[in-house]
């Protein structure tokens, strides 16, 4: 069974697809003990809401609209980093502190990683959106992915300030994971828009030294 990319002219339906079924299986188990092993079960509620959006929304159009075998790889991996996050907090994931120890860095920057991750493994499935489902021309296909990576990044930020400051207070410093750092929603969207940019260009290197080949 082929792997699929963006450029792949078939799809792979879902019950013969073992790429896509691997891919779905791991993020559930991952989600799962992400629920069942959590610190906070208050905040991975918050966390999740927009994660049960996402997969919802990849339920609904799936008849009509499939990403390749990749876009949903990175789908799936963004996913998973996402909940691993949830569980424990962002500011108090294991991983990121296992990374400040490493680096002496004076923070646990798991949330930038998962930021940075938003770009960098969104930006195809976007660029596959606008290609393939929406038919828009070539060029706009590789700028709006980072576009919306910028643009929707500062929203979320506003939708964290909304959640944390109005309507779940108790939950707001958890939620929000600044970590005393007054520029914490400015760098968040900064490394996202830096890893859509860093995503796009690599599958631009990638596309044109295969066309050279071709």
């Amino acid at each position: 069974m082929p792997f699929t990319i963006t450029i792949s002219k078939g799809r792979t339906p879902f019950l013969r697809n073992r790429w896509l079924q691997g891919a779905a299986l791991f993020f559930f188990v991952v989600w799962l003990n992400s629920l069942i092993g959590t610190t906070d079960v208050s905040n991975w509620i918050l966390e999740n809401i927009l994660t049960v959006l996402f997969v919802a929304f990849l339920l609904i159009t799936y008849s009509k609209y499939q990403f390749s075998d990749l876009g949903y790889l990175l789908i799936f991996s963004y996913l998973c980093l996402h909940v691993y996050g949830a569980q424990y907090t962002y500011a108090e994931n294991p991983f990121g502190y296992w990374i400040q120890d490493l680096f002496q860095f004076s923070r646990n920057h798991y949330d930038r990683i998962v930021h940075f991750s938003f770009g960098f493994l969104l930006a195809t499935p976007l660029r596959e959106t606008f290609l393939l489902w929406l038919k828009y021309p070539t060029w706009v296909a590789w700028i709006l992915p980072i576009e919306i990576t910028l643009s929707v990044s500062a929203f979320y930020e506003l939708i964290e300030w909304a959640v944390a400051d109005i309507f779940f207070q108790q939950q707001g410093i958890a939620y929000l994971g600044t970590q005393g750092d007054i520029w914490d929603a400015q760098k968040d969207v900064f490394v996202a828009f830096v890893g859509a940019i860093i995503a796009t260009t690599i599958v631009s290197i990638v596309k044109k030294y295969f066309m050279r080949r071709m």
